[in-house]
């Protein structure tokens, strides 16, 4: 998923669910310059969505 989110940052946040992020990211990766920030974003994106689901986990864990 880090791969596709570097490579191909709108089809990362598509396959998340996330439909009009996927489109604004699109948009940006169009550009030559905005291919980068679309990555970083992308990639960023995925490691906070990771880490919450980790901490969401982690608080149930310790509700029980």
């Amino acid at each position: 998923m880090t791969l596709i989110a570097i490579f191909f940052p709108f089809v990362s946040f598509f396959l998340r669910g996330r439909i009009v992020t996927s489109i604004i990211c699109l948009i940006l990766q169009i550009t030559l310059i905005g291919w980068l920030p679309a990555a970083i974003w992308a990639v960023i994106s995925l490691q906070n969505s990771r880490a919450e689901k980790r901490n969401n986990k982690l608080i149930k864990a310790l509700r029980k």
